[in-house]
């Protein structure tokens, strides 16, 4: 595929406006596998998935002989090929991720919502088992990881559902979650725009971390928090408190920099400490940055 024509590398807010969050998603990861150098895959060993009912034609190794005696019932044994790891997309929906600094960028939360779509399809298409959980306050929904069929439209029906609503986002909670949730040690992919406290964070990446997992932090931000725009008179609203600052930006604009600086500064020594992987994504990045984060994660656990 020609480099001009990879979506993973247009302006996010241009390609998402092209089509459905799994069309988009499609399109990111045809442009982003395009551009890695893949190596030969080994073979895979399988495992017991579910039974079906028997079909003429089907393997007769593969019939449940002991249901067929017991209940005279005749079921095939399917198998789905064993993963190469266990994956948890973890994303934030509290209320400050509906927030976007211009009317021509994506929303945070939109943002996060199209690239955990295409995180998702990246891994299974990597046969690995995949599941998503939506928190903010609490868990809004959860999806076990599978790498069978019928996983993806399962996560992109997640997507779409309606977010909770609540300002405060629990992440060290989710966290936890995930921790009960993968019963061996994985990957844990955490899509947040972090505004919550660091130390109960760092503590519950630490208990993932020791348990064996895996975990990949991407904070998100909008260029206008990373930046403060060089507006005059404005109204600075906390998404997550509501409490309401009036200001000049102009006198704000350094001292917000440096405190900004400061603060992913203080998250990556976190999560360094933890031994987890961190970085910031712009939300007017291509949607490949980001990607190209998690997946160098993914194949460092392969």
């Amino acid at each position: 595929m020609d480099t001009a024509l990879r979506a993973d590398l247009f302006d996010p807010a241009a390609i998402a406006a092209l089509g459905r969050i799994e069309i988009v998603a499609r399109w990111v990861v045809d442009g982003f596998v395009s551009g890695l150098h893949r190596s030969p895959r080994k073979g895979f060993s399988v495992e017991f998935a579910e039974h079906r009912p028997y079909q003429p034609g089907d393997d007769l190794r593969y019939l449940d002989w002991r249901i067929a005696a017991r209940a005279d019932r005749w079921v095939v044994k399917q198998f789905e090929e064993e993963t190469n790891l266990r994956a948890l997309l973890l994303l934030d929906v509290s209320r400050s991720m509906d927030w976007t600094g211009a009317p021509e960028r994506l929303t945070k939360r939109a943002y996060g919502e199209r690239l955990v779509a295409a995180l998702a399809l990246l891994l299974l298409r990597q046969r690995d088992a995949v599941g998503l959980v939506r928190f903010d306050g609490e868990v809004r929904s959860a999806l076990a990881p599978r790498a069978r069929q019928g996983q993806w439209r399962r996560v992109v029906a997640s997507l779409l559902e309606e977010p909770g609503g609540a300002r405060a986002s629990r992440v060290a909670a989710a966290l936890a979650h995930a921790g009960r949730t993968l019963r061996r040690p994985g990957l844990i992919v955490l899509v947040s725009d972090l505004l919550v406290d660091v130390p109960e964070t760092e503590q519950a990446v630490r208990a993932l971390r020791a348990a064996g997992h895996d975990v990949t932090v991407l904070h998100l931000m909008d260029p206008a928090e990373r930046d403060l725009p060089s507006a005059g008179e404005a109204l600075f609203v906390d998404p997550e408190s509501g409490e309401e600052v009036p200001a000049a930006a102009g006198d704000l604009r350094a001292a917000y920099r440096a405190t900004v600086a400061r603060a992913i500064d203080e998250w990556r020594a976190a999560f360094a400490r933890a031994g987890a992987g961190f970085a910031t994504v712009v939300t007017d990045e291509p949607f490949g940055v980001p990607l190209r984060h998690a997946f160098l994660a993914r194949e460092r656990r392969g």
